[in-house]
């Protein structure tokens, strides 16, 4: 009999201790839970000061602070891509390629001046480009050498995707736009050929070349 009520009897549950090896790695689980989420909201929030252009900065315009303004950004993987200023900018930096106004100031944008293989040539069109061209497009430019008299030979393309570094319409006397002053950027591989063309007085077209990067 009395093995049957000693066998029937409540089970009493024992206080927990702070002994308890149990306890202790939950209250570490729920810490670290709590830690790693405010990690990752502060992560997700986290910006950093990168330049950007005040102005357009066309191709060998010198880059110093006060052509650059500070925007907070979050850049997340392509953070390396980009000029920080907690870096600052190099020594005598140029830049390499045209820096539309308000863009973020590319790490491969800056650069210095040695650096720069590309030199701005002006060229004088007959036909206009399209209303709507500027600084930065692209164009195919195509050469006929001068024959005999007023000939001239087929055109050849010269230069392919040339980065327009300038470009202004001409007028004539009574108004009317007759030409076009174009200045684009060179590199020193092609740069004997187009001069020589021009000192050949060989006849110059340029076509737009919105393909081209």
């Amino acid at each position: 009999m009395d093995n049957a009520v000693s066998t029937n009897a409540p089970l009493r549950l024992r206080k927990p201790s702070w002994k308890d090896p149990r306890l202790l790695i939950g209250i570490l689980l729920v810490c670290v839970s709590i830690v790693g989420v405010i990690a990752l909201v502060e992560s997700a929030d986290k910006t950093i000061g990168v330049y950007a252009a005040r102005e357009d900065l066309p191709v060998g315009a010198e880059i110093s602070e006060e052509d650059l303004s500070v925007v907070p950004v979050r850049l997340g993987e392509v953070e390396g891509s980009y000029r920080l200023v907690s870096e600052g900018l190099p020594d005598n930096a140029v830049a390499q390629r045209l820096i539309p106004a308000g863009e973020l100031l590319p790490v491969s944008g800056v650069g210095p001046a040695d650096a720069l293989d590309r030199k701005p040539v002006g060229l004088t069109v007959e036909d206009p480009l399209p209303a709507g061209t500027a600084r930065g497009d692209r164009v195919d430019v195509w050469i006929s050498p001068r024959g005999e008299g007023n000939e001239f030979g087929a055109a050849e393309l010269l230069l392919e995707g040339a980065e327009i570094y300038g470009y202004a319409e001409e007028d004539s006397a009574l108004g009317a736009s007759q030409s076009a002053r174009i200045f684009v950027l060179v590199g020193d591989e092609t740069l004997p050929a187009l001069l020589d063309a021009l000192s050949n007085e060989a006849r110059i077209a340029v076509v737009v070349n919105s393909g081209a990067r």
